[in-house]
């Protein structure tokens, strides 16, 4: 998967989970790094208990990427408190 398509993948994936785990002042460029790490931490998360990985720009792969987005959503508010 080339860098553009990461990029586009991270934002999918950052917009995706900000609207399920709304979480104010993050900018489009922290959204867009947000699904990338996200996209990073659910491939890591669901190669590990083989359910698959980020391949690709399909739809099991941005599931991935939100749920991974989302995990760090919940551990940033965690870390907050």
């Amino acid at each position: 998967m080339g860098i553009l398509s990461w990029i586009i993948l991270g934002l999918i994936a950052g917009l995706l989970a900000k609207f399920v785990m709304p979480i104010g002042g993050v900018g489009i460029i922290k959204t867009i790094i947000l699904g990338i790490a996200g996209a990073l931490i659910g491939g890591y998360i669901s190669t590990f208990f083989g359910w698959g990985s980020v391949t690709g720009f399909n739809l099991p792969s941005l599931i991935i990427a939100v749920v991974g987005a989302i995990i760090l959503i919940y551990a940033y508010r965690l870390l907050r408190k």
